[in-house]
């Protein structure tokens, strides 16, 4: 009965989304109604309102999809979500204040005159709008409206120039800032989690051990690592539309023919132009993303500077004309860089005044802020007087916010009925059962994905299928995925919901403000090739994770809050680095052994004669020790070829005989709360096909497959011991080293020449030795170690 409800559940989802029905109630009004029929059914046919749910009740069904959400909104390490009505009333400030138009006309001008030009200026605008605005409708109009009639007069093809537009305003879905990078990563936090339980619950099955290993666990996401990692594949998209309309121009110059400017390109007052509409739109995509990724501000934050920007760059744009049109802007960056200059010259700390100089700098701070809150007024004021501009902003901000919002807890409330009825275990029994392991589950997802990118938005996609699918794939160890690439990898395929028909939303946006000349059956072709390179972009990230993963981990690596060198995640990436080190400097290191083991040591306590011999055998043995693991794991690398397809067949026969307990201790609880005779004698036969189908999986299962795992933990085993007496051997070398320099320069500091020469060979090998006894890493290593840590490596052998 419960597949039974749980069909229920998607036909009517399905119906009242196809119909029109709105989605902020089909969502959790399909929930309610499933739930409490499920409910009342169970209670008048058993007399148990929670008889066809896997556990529990209607009640706590219901309550536990607003529960969901709420612990996720409210739980302050999870505030990710107030991000978004603040740079949603960014973009729609930016739209309404057509400071977006200015742009899109100046950039036309700029790039006209080549073959293509024009479409190529339409994708750069669309590219800048993206990382200002992020919202689709709008952008897709404000093109449609300005461009299209541009592009059609200059006799461009109508379905390329469809196309374009179309294509070029959806990548603000994929362009940080973005909301669907938010939703994503919001929903992926969780997924996370849920899968970092599933994750170590099969080690300790596979393993026997209650601990996994921290290497070992799920990369989680932020919206700032989203918005990094998204940052790539967004101008790998732009990339690929220009280069197509590019090449669309030059093997058929009549799509898109050279547009001359009338004008001088080079005229002071054009170039003024270009220069006004283009710096004040990266200025702010500089300081939004900027603040983000050198971690001066959080998502949040960022949002609001982005919010006060678009504030202020709408006060002059809509003021235009005026005697005093930039007087606000321009008090607004004196008063920011004036802040800036005060905060590298003073401490502007009101607990830290100790001079006069420092009320000096205190006072001028606060003269500098009050002259920014003042442009920050003063544009309030203009944008709220002219056209009621602030109003309607601050109107329109909020609809679209509740809209959002709603949607989030009505997916709550339906993914929570959803795993109620069982689906979420129909799912996870379908994808893990297929042959093919995580990349054909992973590819059946994306189908999925796109399939549904035809008839829902891409909220719907995100809040409904992520959530479900999500754990499933960050749990597999044969991939070892990083929640931030499954989320962009999602958001680039959810992207093309926007493009597909029949309920491409970008088509509708676009059909609604082009003129009659184009044709609905024009804008339907000319998207086809841009579904396609969405297609290909897809692919290329899919296969090139590092585009998706280094920016984040670059990031991360270079923060404030950076893991030590000694961080077990960081380990194997730290010695393969470290390791063609050893191997070229092994001269070095043998001399600086020598070195140390020359010295007069006379008179010196025997803990230091310690410490120094302890150093100097350390440092002579460490390419020894490299050697041995390097042949530890080729060792690994030739056993795991024959023992891999062992390994993966009986792991897939032991999570099919661990579902088959799940279930035949499902229906053994069942059994007690039911009274009617026949069904009670069909639960115990559904029990005895369970158990015989266990003892048939078991009789699959190789008699010698306790040997060979055996064997092969024992080869792993040898690795592990090599790699622990590596590490050993170096920490002990290097503090052995520097706890000599620090005890002969206290206590006997007449050994100058000994302390000189200790201590240009701990400088000599501070970075390699050294390296896991220091407190972060250097530029250098953060580069070659962010490429490594930005691949992923199969982990499956390991559990």
């Amino acid at each position: 009965m419960e597949l039974f409800f749980l069909a229920m559940l998607f036909f009517m989802m399905a119906y009242g989304l196809t119909t029109g029905f709105p989605v902020a109630f089909t969502l959790p009004g399909t929930a309610i109604i499933t739930i409490l029929l499920a409910g009342g059914i169970g209670y008048l046919a058993t007399g148990d309102s929670g008889a066809y749910f896997i556990h529990d009740g209607p009640v706590q069904w219901l309550t536990a999809g607003v529960t969901n959400f709420r612990g996720i909104y409210w739980e302050v390490e999870r505030d990710t979500l107030i991000a978004i009505p603040l740079f949603i009333f960014m973009g729609i400030m930016l739209q309404r204040s057509r400071v977006a138009e200015d742009l899109l006309v100046a950039m036309a001008q700029l790039f006209g005159s080549i073959p293509g030009g024009l479409g190529i200026s339409v994708v750069f605008v669309g590219a800048l709008l993206a990382a200002t605005t992020g919202i689709v409708g709008a952008t897709v109009a404000a093109m449609g409206l300005i461009s299209l009639p541009v592009m059609l007069r200059n006799n461009y093809s109508k379905s390329l120039a469809a196309g374009t537009i179309c294509a070029s305003g959806t990548l603000g879905q994929i362009i940080p800032p973005s909301i669907v990078l938010i939703i994503l990563a919001d929903q992926l936090a969780s997924a996370s989690d849920q899968a970092a339980s599933a994750r170590k619950a099969l080690y300790k099955h596979a393993t026997g051990d209650f601990s996994m290993p921290s290497h070992l666990d799920i990369v989680s996401t932020s919206a700032g690592d989203m918005f990094l990692g998204a940052f790539i594949p967004g101008l790998v998209l732009v990339g690929l539309y220009m280069a197509y309309i590019l090449i669309s121009a030059l093997l058929r110059p009549h799509t898109a023919p050279p547009v001359p400017y009338n004008g001088k390109l080079l005229d002071r007052r054009f170039i003024e132009k270009v220069l006004l509409a283009l710096i004040p739109p990266l200025a702010l995509i500089f300081i939004v993303l900027g603040s983000i990724i050198t971690g001066v501000a959080t998502v949040n934050q960022a949002g609001a500077i982005g919010g006060v920007g678009a504030m202020i760059m709408a006060g002059y744009r809509l003021a235009e004309g005026k005697k005093n049109t930039y007087y606000p802007a321009i008090l607004a960056v004196v008063s920011l860089v004036f802040i800036m200059l005060l905060v590298n010259i003073f401490t502007l700390n009101l607990r830290a005044i100790n001079t006069a100089m420092d009320a000096v700098g205190i006072v001028l701070a606060l003269v500098a802020v009050a002259g920014f809150i003042s442009a920050v007024i003063w544009s309030g004021w203009r944008v709220f007087k002219i056209n009621n501009t602030l109003y309607e902003v601050m109107v329109e901000s909020a609809k679209t916010t509740s809209m959002v919002f709603i949607i989030l807890l009505g997916a709550a409330m339906l993914t929570a009925a959803f795993r109620g009825f069982g689906g979420e275990e129909v799912v996870k029994h379908f994808l893990t059962g297929l042959p093919g392991g995580f990349w054909a589950q992973f590819i059946v997802v994306m189908m999925v994905v796109f399939l549904l990118g035809f008839f829902l938005d891409f909220i719907e996609i995100a809040v409904v299928v992520v959530p479900i699918v999500s754990p499933i794939l960050l749990a597999d160890p044969s991939a070892n995925v990083t929640a931030v690439w499954l989320g962009v990898m999602i958001g680039l395929n959810i992207q093309t919901s926007f493009l597909t028909p029949p309920f491409g939303f970008a088509l509708f946006y676009l059909r609604g403000v082009a003129s009659s000349v184009v044709k609905t059956l024009d804008i339907y072709r000319g998207v086809i090739p841009f579904i396609a390179l969405q297609l290909i972009g897809l692919m290329i990230v899919g296969y090139y994770p590092s585009l998706v993963n280094y920016l984040p981990v670059r990031t991360y690596l270079t923060s404030d809050n950076a893991p030590p060198p000694r961080n077990p995640r960081l380990q194997a990436c730290l010695e393969d680095y470290l390791f063609s080190h050893y191997l070229g400097e092994k001269a070095m290191l043998i001399t600086s052994a020598n070195r140390i083991a020359g010295l007069d040591l006379s008179g010196l306590p025997d803990d230091i004669k310690g410490d120094l011999a302890t150093a100097s055998t350390g440092i002579a043995s460490v390419v020894d020790l490299v050697h041995n693991i390097k042949n530890a794991e080729q060792g690994l690398a030739d056993r795991a070829i024959a023992y891999k397809p062992i390994h993966t067949a009986v792991r897939r026969i032991e999570r099919d005989i661990r579902r088959n307990e799940r279930q035949i201790k499902q229906l053994t609880r069942d059994i007690r709360g039911v009274d009617d005779a026949d069904i009670i004698v069909r639960m115990k036969k559904d029990i005895a096909v369970l158990e015989e189908g266990n003892i048939t999986l078991l009789s699959k299962i190789p008699e010698n497959w306790p040997t060979i795992n055996k064997d092969y933990a024992a080869i792993r085993m040898q690795l592990t011991t090599a790699e622990r007496r590596y590490r050993k051997t170096v920490d002990n070398a290097y503090l052995g080293l520097t706890r000599s320099i620090t005890a002969l320069t206290v206590d006997s500091p007449k050994s100058g020449d000994v302390i000189a020469e200790l201590t240009a060979i701990e400088a000599a090998i501070r970075n390699t030795i050294g390296l896991r006894q220091q407190s972060r890493l250097t530029k250098q290593q953060v580069v070659s170690i962010s490429g490594c840590l930005a691949k992923h490596h199969d982990i499956s052998l390991q559990f």
